[in-house]
Parts: structure tokens; C-alpha cells; sequence
């Protein structure tokens, strides 16, 4: 029996946290102690990290199994700690050798049959992993994509469990996945409108084209039906293409909230997001108990829409 260390990572707001989870397994009395500030997600991981582990086919023995995520100072949130919680104990039993998980970065949550599912926030994740010097980092097989937009680290998509304990034992060979090309996936992007759609209003039209270049805000009044929503939508396609380093920006927050897609994770579009007057500062602007970025940071380098209703004065 051993003590065995394995790297992941947690978000706090748009900022990644570097995490060393730890793991002690000695004799004495059975039990599973977590510890580290952890929510009441992260407590549950126990039984779902025993209970994927029996079914990868692990023998579990009564043992004493502490483990602690690093610094405690930092709260740790969500189900991405349960397959390195995982390791670090098959790494403290000697079933997987420690050694091969150094300098490399594990994220996943671990459903009762011991498959990997998908997790938030893998972008800023992998280029926090990078920029620490890893050079690995192990996946769930939805997100691989995702954390391929990077280059310079090699990206491992994993679907269990078992799998991953097999390519560390030299077992099962994983090929690192290749992410698609900036510029290649950028040739293919299309919107489905466009400015030129608008017919009629060449005032309006006019305005948004000054508005627009000068980088002001615009305020359209009118009834309902006038089309101030429809041009406000078209807005973003005569705003200039986005560079890569403004797509990464872009994926990076829409990651957090685990709103890309699976197979074209890169935000190749500007932005649009319609919010009701009504919105709530929290969901304006962000933040909240657990830090979450608003629909300000939902817009950034696009179009921050409020629609405002007309009334009658008193």
C-alpha cells in the first residue's frame, strides 16, 4: 500500500485552480475519508468512485482510503474529480503504476458502470494544464475534441475506466486525438443571416453601420413588429471575422458553461445574446454564490441585445 498523487484542475469563475488530489491507503479500520473543502457533490464521488471501480472489475480491499484534494483553501465543486479520485487510489494499490501519471492532467465524472462522462469547462482547463507544464492530458471521449483545440499537449479521449487502467499498464494503446484546424473550420462557417437580408429601413440601417464601426451602442425605439430584433440579430455579420485568439476567448467562457458542441467545439461566429429587461444582475453581469459568467460575458467580442418593453406613463 501506498500514497499516490494524481493532477486535475477546478473552476472558480473563469479561473482554473490547480488540484493535487491525494491518496493514502494504510491499514486499519475500512473506511473512505474525503477531505479538502469539498461540496456535497464532490463527497458523493465516494460511492460512485467504489462503485465504478467494483464494476471496471477492480477488487477494492477494507482498507483505510483518505483522500485529500490539495490546497484546501479552494472549494471544490462537481463530479470532474471522480476518475482522478480513481486512479489515485489504483495508483495507491499498486494496480496502475504512479509514475506514468506524472505531469498529467485527469478530468472526468465516472457513471456506476465505470464510464467517463463529459465535464464543463475542459478549454480553459487544458491551457492552464499546458501553460503548468503537462504533457498529457486524459479526457472523457466527448470533451477530447474540445481540449484539442490546443496544441503543444497531447489529448487522450477515454470511454471507461478500464480502458484508461490499461493504457497506463501498457495494455491498451490510446491514440491522441487531432484537432481540427483554425483555419480549415473557419473556411466552412457560414451564418444563416445576414445583413443584406434587411430590406427597407436604410436610416436604420445607416445608424447601426456607424454605430458598428465606431464600436457605440445603439438604442432602437418602435413598435412591436418594426424589426428592431431582426436587425439587431444580423448586427454580428458585419462585425469584422473573429481571429482565433478572440475564438479562443469566446470558447473558453461558453466552456465553462459547458455550452459547445462535441464535434465543433471552436466559437467561429460573433456572439449574440438577447437578454429581457427584466434579467436579474447575477444573470446580467455574473458571479452569484458560485461564480458563473452573465450574458456580458456571454457577448464578449459580439452583440449584447436588451429588449425593452414600452410603458405607459403614469
Amino acid at each position: 500500500m501506498a500514497f499516490s498523487t494524481v493532477l486535475s484542475a477546478a473552476i472558480q469563475g473563469l479561473h482554473v485552480e490547480m488540484i493535487q488530489v491525494e491518496a493514502d491507503v494504510s491499514n486499519g479500520l475500512p473506511a473512505f475519508h474525503m477531505v479538502g473543502y469539498l461540496s456535497s457533490e464532490v463527497k458523493e464521488a465516494s460511492e460512485r468512485v467504489r462503485t465504478a471501480m467494483k464494476n471496471s472489475g477492480f477488487k477494492i480491499p477494507a482498507k483505510k482510503m483518505v483522500i485529500n484534494l490539495a490546497p484546501a483553501t479552494v472549494r471544490k465543486r462537481g463530479a470532474s474529480f471522480d476518475l482522478p479520485i480513481a486512479l489515485s487510489i489504483l495508483a495507491s494499490l499498486e494496480i496502475i503504476p504512479g509514475e506514468k501519471l506524472k505531469k498529467v492532467m485527469v478530468i472526468g465524472e465516472l457513471s456506476l458502470d465505470g464510464k467517463v462522462r463529459e465535464v464543463s469547462g475542459i478549454l480553459p482547463i487544458v491551457i492552464e494544464a499546458k501553460r503548468q507544464g503537462c504533457h498529457t492530458c486524459i479526457l472523457p471521449r466527448k470533451n477530447a475534441m474540445e481540449g484539442a483545440l490546443i496544441d503543444g499537449i497531447s489529448i487522450l479521449g477515454a470511454d471507461n475506466l478500464g480502458e484508461i487502467c490499461q493504457y497506463l499498464n501498457g495494455v491498451l494503446r490510446i491514440e491522441p486525438v487531432a484537432g481540427k484546424k483554425w483555419e480549415v473550420e473557419k473556411s466552412f462557417w457560414t451564418s444563416e443571416m445576414d445583413f443584406s437580408d434587411i430590406q427597407g429601413q436604410k436610416a436604420v440601417k445607416r445608424a447601426v453601420e456607424v454605430a458598428v464601426s465606431g464600436g457605440h451602442n445603439f438604442l432602437m425605439v418602435g413598435p412591436p413588429g418594426s424589426g428592431k430584433s431582426m436587425i439587431a440579430k444580423r448586427i454580428p455579420t458585419i462585425l469584422p471575422p473573429l481571429s482565433i485568439e478572440e475564438s479562443m476567448e469566446i470558447t473558453q467562457i461558453y466552456s465553462v458553461l459547458g455550452m459547445v458542441e462535441e464535434e465543433h467545439p471552436l466559437v467561429l461566429g460573433r456572439p449574440f445574446r438577447s437578454v429581457h429587461h427584466t434579467v436579474t444582475k447575477a444573470a446580467l453581469i455574473g458571479g452569484g454564490s458560485i461564480p458563473r459568467p452573465g450574458e456580458i460575458s456571454l457577448a464578449h467580442e459580439g452583440v449584447l441585445f436588451v429588449c425593452e418593453t414600452l410603458c405607459r406613463g403614469v
